[in-house]
């Protein structure tokens, strides 16, 4: 609730969300919608976050559109953005003439912390990149069922049961603060496509085509 200054230059919205909610995308969002989904911590309610990302346009067909004699300007720009034109011999070209079905966005799913739970390989279903807590490796596997968290073998096990293409893994504890290699490996077995969250780190999530 304390943002550490003294005041800020822009206005706070706060907003309670519960598991099976759902932030549509805004003016400070644009481009994905925000779904909040349960997960298992312990203690009350918890919950993860999935980004959805808005489907995108389909790819424009360049030899399509110049066997259909369409002269390449304003005429591509309207039928990329769905608009059907007119040539100027008349015909008329839809947008589905030269533009493929619409591509999938992409979609990250956080888990925050977590036990390993049925609504995470749900909510996770195809994720491009999941970022699932880690707090302990399999030695502690009995701690982390006490605390509601999970070890990085149970988190690879999550990615793979949804389907996900990578998993990040965060939350981990301080006792691998000067290596995490230990938890890498232990989740690579299970999930190859692995690694593990540092500060200041930046992600880049590729689209899937």
């Amino acid at each position: 609730m304390q943002l550490g200054v003294e005041r800020v230059s822009f206005p706070i919205e706060i907003t309670e969300v519960k598991a099976g909610d759902t932030l549509k995308s805004a003016a400070a969002r644009d481009g994905y919608d925000i779904h909040a989904f349960p997960t298992e911590h312990g203690g009350g309610p918890s919950i993860g976050y999935v980004l959805k990302e808005h489907e995108r346009r389909g790819r424009f067909d360049v030899e399509k559109a110049r066997a259909l004699g369409i002269p390449e300007g304003p005429l591509w720009g309207k039928l990329t953005k769905g608009e059907a034109v007119q040539l100027s011999n008349g015909q008329t070209v839809r947008p589905s003439d030269v533009v493929g079905a619409a591509r999938p966005g992409r979609l990250v799913a956080f888990t925050g912390d977590t036990r390993p739970c049925a609504a995470t390989v749900d909510a996770a279903q195809g994720a491009d990149l999941l970022i699932h807590e880690a707090t302990f490796g399999e030695e502690e596997r009995e701690r982390a069922r006490d605390t509601g968290h999970s070890t990085a073998k149970e988190a690879a096990q999550i990615a793979l049961a949804s389907n996900a293409k990578r998993l990040l893994l965060s939350h981990v504890s301080a006792r691998y603060s000067i290596s995490a290699d230990e938890l890498v490996k232990e989740a690579r077995e299970v999930f190859p496509n692995t690694s593990v969250a540092k500060d200041g780190m930046e992600v880049d999530v590729p689209f899937a085509e």
